[in-house]
């Protein structure tokens, strides 16, 4: 195997090794690594940004096509670098105000489809049809049963109280179940990232290392 893949992954292996130091304690080894992380991840970002952004939109369209407009909406970004004086601090609500205006008008109808008319429209579905199964009629009993109690939790002109009271109950429930899958799931990600660096440490480093 070649040097620089030996290197590199006896390399990966310390860094792991110094950011699970953290379980015993705060130490030396934890602070390097985080810093080497954070470090390469700015650099890594930057360098993104010139490639992918800077050089792609502006600099080549601007000195190599002659698109001379582009200057315009450079001079507003620049306008973001007035906060390090502060009477010239003023300055960024005029690209955040023009930034904010261009991210609601372009997202306000995708927005609406997405998290309203899509939402609605998959409430909308038939509770006893030739062809569904008993689970499918039980899931879309369960479905509006959930979407109904949970939206009856969040109607506050009625007070809480006798059958109204009893519908919000349930919409708690069903929201803390919502929650907790959603809760479970990022653990269950981050807990598959734990199992794959254990993979790494115990199986491909060794590998790398003895051969096998």
């Amino acid at each position: 195997m070649a040097f620089w893949s030996v290197f590199g992954t006896i390399l990966a292996a310390l860094a792991t090794l110094a950011i699970f130091s953290f379980l015993y304690k705060d130490n030396p080894f934890y602070r390097s690594a985080e810093h080497i992380m954070i470090g390469l991840s700015v650099g890594y970002g930057l360098g993104q940004l010139w490639h992918l952004g800077f050089k792609q939109f502006l600099f080549d369209p601007l000195f190599k096509e002659a698109r001379y407009e582009l200057l315009i909406p450079t001079a507003i970004g620049m306008l973001y670098f007035g906060f390090v004086h502060p009477k010239t601090r003023w300055l960024i609500r005029i690209p955040i105000a023009i930034l904010m205006g261009i991210m609601a008008g372009f997202g306000l109808g995708p927005g609406m489809q997405a998290s309203i008319f899509k939402q609605v429209q998959g409430t909308i579905i038939p509770l006893f049809r030739y062809g569904l199964t008993v689970g499918e009629t039980f899931s879309n009993i369960l479905l509006i049963v959930g979407v109904f109690s949970a939206i009856v939790y969040f109607f506050f002109s009625w007070k809480h109280k006798g059958v109204v009271g009893g519908v919000a109950k349930v919409g708690i429930y069903f929201l803390m179940i919502g929650f907790g899958a959603s809760f479970g799931l990022t653990v269950m990600g981050r807990i598959s990232l734990l199992i794959g660096r254990i993979v790494f440490l115990f199986q491909d480093l060794p590998k790398v290392l003895f051969g096998g």
